[in-house]
């Protein structure tokens, strides 16, 4: 398979510009599981062999650094399990060892993360791989899971996180800036989420750059 040939569903809008001159099949999701969905049906529909559900995720189990690099063996979604292709995992750099699972929203406390992490033990939580997953099973596609972890399990995520991307992928300035002015006192929180959130980039960008031309 060559690497243009691969799909790869991202949440953000800016992860989907730079995977694009990287040279793969990139559509932006949201960061929903909805939008996942359609992003990844886009990319099936287009001609992709392989599936990846790229970007960031909240870390659930316990010491996890922001900047933690996850290529999970499998997604977890409700009662399913949906095991990742091996081939693209080797792509991606080996498997990590431990699921992630597929949330329908963000886990934003340390007590809802720690409520998720002891019902199945999963590395993080993100939105959308559970839909690339059921997208890729429904198209007899290979899948894998790229993620960083951004907030680690010890974190309570601030308010204006959580209304900070629009359904395209780009982030709403407007409802952050609200959210702000409502709570000024988060302010800190944000700034040490963003720092955390640009440790989880460079860590993807990182591995994406070490990434061969080929898969298989």
């Amino acid at each position: 398979m060559e690497r243009d040939k691969i799909g790869i569903i991202t949440g953000l809008t800016a992860e989907a510009r730079w995977l694009r001159e990287a040279g793969f099949m990139v559509q932006a999701g949201g960061g929903t599981p909805y939008g996942a969905q359609r992003a990844a049906e886009a990319l099936a529909k287009a001609g992709a062999q392989g599936l990846i559900s790229f970007g960031l995720a909240g870390g659930l189990k316990p010491g996890l650094k922001p900047g933690s690099i996850l290529v999970p063996p499998a997604v977890i979604e409700g009662s399913r399990t949906y095991v990742c292709d091996f081939r693209l995992m080797e792509f991606l750099g080996g498997s990590t060892g431990t699921p992630v699972l597929a949330g329908q929203k963000i886990a934003a406390t340390t007590h809802d993360k720690a409520l998720l992490y002891q019902r199945s033990r999963p590395a993080a939580i993100d939105l959308e791989s559970g839909a690339v997953a059921r997208v890729a099973t429904e198209k007899a596609l290979p899948f894998a899971v790229l993620r960083a972890v951004t907030d680690p399990a010890e974190l309570d995520l601030p308010l204006a996180a959580m209304v900070a991307l629009k359904d395209d992928g780009s982030v709403d300035l407007g409802k952050v800036l609200i959210a702000v002015l409502k709570q000024p006192k988060q302010i800190p929180a944000l700034i040490a989420l963003g720092k955390d959130a640009k440790a989880a980039r460079a860590a993807l960008i990182a591995r994406v750059k070490t990434l061969p031309a080929r898969t298989f």
